[in-house]
């Protein structure tokens, strides 16, 4: 799905939750090549003119979210859960831990370990980044997420300076794993992952997962 639209479309999950329409829900999603520009203006960091980006075929979106500079491409994971923090008992630093451990236990599932780093949110196989992430609150219900590598080709990351991080080399779950990791298997272990995390106890116990 294209990032717009995409942003668009949990922009509105985000209201319809606000309202409790709908339950908490989450969005599992692959994007098309595109740079996205986080709300830390420090962070956000090109290596090449938007004019190349272009060029290149790669969109290039401002967003409102925490972090900086990423990137998004077939094969990267990204997981965008609309939730009602309240519902849950979360805080926001409590929630952006729940997203880590959340991919700290799906990686794990595919054999490959990985960790939390002390001021740099995202996972971390050794010194190598493997997944980002990056979340808004609107009136206490999250948007964007976490974005992981899985089978993406890793080039799109040499026109960006990640997160506004120096010399951080960005690595998927494929090439730590050393084997083909299927996208629609991440998916699917993720998505049961986010249910059993943040089941609910306003009676949404199986939880919305759209893929």
């Amino acid at each position: 799905m294209a990032y717009r639209d995409a942003l668009d479309m949990q922009g509105q999950l985000v209201e319809q939750r606000q309202e409790d329409l709908i339950p908490n829900t989450v969005l599992l999603l692959e994007h098309p090549p595109v740079i996205t520009l986080g709300a830390r203006k420090t962070e956000n960091r090109l290596l090449v003119s938007p004019q190349v980006l272009v060029q290149k075929g790669i969109e290039l979106v401002n967003v409102r979210r925490g972090g900086g500079t990423t990137a998004h491409n077939p094969g990267q994971v990204v997981l965008y859960p609309v939730l009602k923090l309240q519902t849950l008992g979360l805080a926001i630093n409590e929630y952006v831990r729940d997203l880590e451990s959340i991919g700290i236990e799906l990686l794990g599932r595919f054999g490959v370990e990985c960790h939390r780093r002390k001021g740099y949110p995202g996972l971390w196989t050794e010194q190598r980044k493997i997944a980002s992430i990056g979340v808004q609150l609107k009136h206490w219900v999250s948007m964007h997420g976490m974005a992981i590598n899985v089978s993406n080709d890793l080039g799109i990351f040499g026109n960006i300076v990640p997160c506004g991080l120096e010399d951080v080399e960005i690595t998927s779950v494929s090439r730590e794993a050393g084997r083909d990791i299927s996208v629609d298997e991440v998916k699917d272990v993720l998505g049961r992952l986010c249910v059993s995390h943040w089941s609910s106890e306003e009676g949404d116990e199986e939880g919305d997962c759209d893929g």
